[in-house]
């Protein structure tokens, strides 16, 4: 079996002119509803942050993953939920879904963030340090045993509870 060789990807992040491209690898890598999940009510009319929604391209430009981060609420503090990520179908398993999940959080902490939360696979983000987070709720109908946190802050998730909700523009 030929083993593909493995590419090299440039993280940056994502500027006005990615939005479409990126927009185009989440209708192709998620199903059609995708915008109508509870997580997308909390990112209506709030940008992304800045600085952590990257793109990654190989050499000659082509789009192969993004990953965007919203900044939500939940009671008197702020978290960063984590999604959409995605890679290109042709682009899966060489490690760029890790390299964009990594490169993506190492630079949450010099930015400001003390913590991360998303809605996932617990088997999946567990190789990133995600756990389940214990009352911290989402909006419905969001399954509680997949909202997941990593504290980039030793200790940020530390009696941390409530609904998360929309943070005021």
């Amino acid at each position: 079996m030929l083993q593909r060789p493995a590419l090299v990807y440039d993280l940056s992040p994502e500027t006005a002119d990615d939005y479409w491209e990126v927009e185009a690898l989440y209708d192709l890598c998620f199903a059609p509803g995708r915008t109508a999940l509870s997580s997308y009510r909390l990112r209506e009319d709030v940008p992304p942050v800045a600085g952590l929604s990257l793109v990654a391209r190989d050499a000659s430009g082509v789009l192969g993953g993004a990953i965007r981060y919203w900044p939500v609420q939940i009671g008197p503090v702020q978290a960063l939920l984590l999604g959409p990520v995605a890679v290109h179908p042709t682009r899966q398993g060489e490690g760029l879904g890790r390299q964009l999940v990594e490169g993506s959080l190492h630079r949450a902490g010099p930015l400001g963030w003390d913590r991360v939360m998303l809605v996932g696979d617990a088997p999946y983000y567990g190789k990133f340090g995600f756990e389940r987070l214990e009352g911290v709720t989402m909006p419905p109908p969001t399954n509680p045993d997949r909202v997941l946190g990593r504290a980039i802050t030793a200790g940020a998730w530390d009696g941390v509870t409530g609904d998360v909700t929309r943070v005021a523009r």
